[in-house]
């Protein structure tokens, strides 16, 4: 059964020494799609950004460190739970510096959103319809 995922939990935003606050996470994964997953945060109705992960990573990112460019994720301890520690790094800023912004998510909520994702399609399952895409391009000359 091929059917999309969407999940919406309560993520914290680490906005630089000020601590963190409450923002909306809405994670959905569509399997026509089927290596990535979107996380989109919001806050007060606007949303305040959009990534799509590879959904492989995440899952990787809940027991280990990974990534080394834009998304950088790893397990962090938080009392008695676990978080899923995501930064982000976007345009740079005319100063040199990025865009960047810390999230943490509950380690097993995060980790229930991948087990339904694999419910939808199997890791190692994944199909990606190539020779319909290449009939596509070649057919818009």
């Amino acid at each position: 059964m091929n059917s999309s995922v969407h999940k919406t939990l309560v993520v914290e935003l680490q906005a630089g020494a000020a601590g963190r606050f409450p923002v909306l996470a809405h994670l959905s994964y569509d399997p026509a799609d089927p290596f990535a997953v979107t996380f989109a945060f919001s806050h007060d109705g606007r949303v305040l950004a959009r990534w799509r992960l590879d959904r492989e990573m995440v899952a990787d990112g809940l027991t280990g460190p990974v990534g080394t460019g834009d998304v950088r994720l790893r397990p962090e301890s938080r009392g008695a739970g676990q978080e899923l520690r995501m930064e982000f790094f976007g345009e740079a800023h005319a100063d040199g510096g990025r865009h960047h912004a810390v999230v943490f998510a509950w380690a097993g909520t995060v980790g229930g959103f991948l087990r339904e994702t694999y419910r939808s399609v199997a890791p190692g399952s994944e199909e990606v319809p190539l020779d319909d895409f290449l009939a596509d391009i070649l057919t818009d000359r």
